[in-house]
């Protein structure tokens, strides 16, 4: 979590640098990086208000058009068409109103509507079941597949398409590969996937 907050420059390195596309971070006008980068954090906040107006906070010209594609996207309008009075339902302070799972999704599709360049995703599919969590990660590929996508989770299949994975132990880098070279070659990756996979699925 704290190396990705070094992107949108959340906090500075102290020694080093962090690059986006070649360039220092710290070169960028910084609302012009934080406007590229879009962050959905394991406890994101919706505020009371309706869920239109929660996901505008992404972007507030927004068509509706556009909210029902993001959420469809986050595996969202699902459980909002269900709902008394769908994206003109009130979310309460916090979304006490709504499962931490539907709260993740709404905060996936808000981070979504920001078309960014760079998408963070900090263990933000954690309250969500395996299942809705395979259909996100396909609907990624399909409809942003140019989209760099950042995932730190701790579950294997939240992480197995990726490109490159790369292991952290004791905040420091263990490992870079693909699940199929990790799972060759590393003994950790190779312990998580065994005990994850032998519990009948993953937690």
């Amino acid at each position: 979590s704290t190396l990705v907050q070094l992107i949108p420059r959340l906090y500075d390195v102290t020694r080093g640098s962090v690059r986006v596309g070649g360039v220092d971070v710290r070169d960028y006008d910084i609302e012009t990086l934080r406007d590229e980068v879009a962050m959905v954090l394991q406890k994101n906040v919706l505020f009371s208000g309706t869920i239109k107006e929660n996901l505008r906070w992404g972007n507030e010209n927004a068509s509706d058009d556009e909210l029902v594609r993001v959420c469809r996207l986050a595996q969202a309008d699902e459980f909002i068409q269900q709902m008394p009075d769908q994206y003109d339902t009130h979310i309460e302070q916090g979304g006490s109103n709504v499962s931490g799972g539907q709260k993740q999704r709404l905060c996936i599709a808000r981070a979504l509507l920001k078309k960014p360049k760079i998408l963070i995703l900090d263990d933000s599919t954690s309250a969500v079941d395996t299942k809705t969590d395979a259909l996100i990660r396909r609907a990624f590929a399909e409809e942003i597949p140019n989209t760099t996508k950042i995932i730190i989770a701790q579950r294997v299949s939240s992480v197995q398409e990726a490109d490159q994975i790369v292991i952290l132990d004791g905040g420091a880098v263990q490992a870079i590969g693909t699940h199929d070279e990790l799972l060759a070659e590393n003994q950790i990756y190779q312990e998580i996937y065994n005990q994850q996979n032998r519990k009948g699925g993953e937690e």
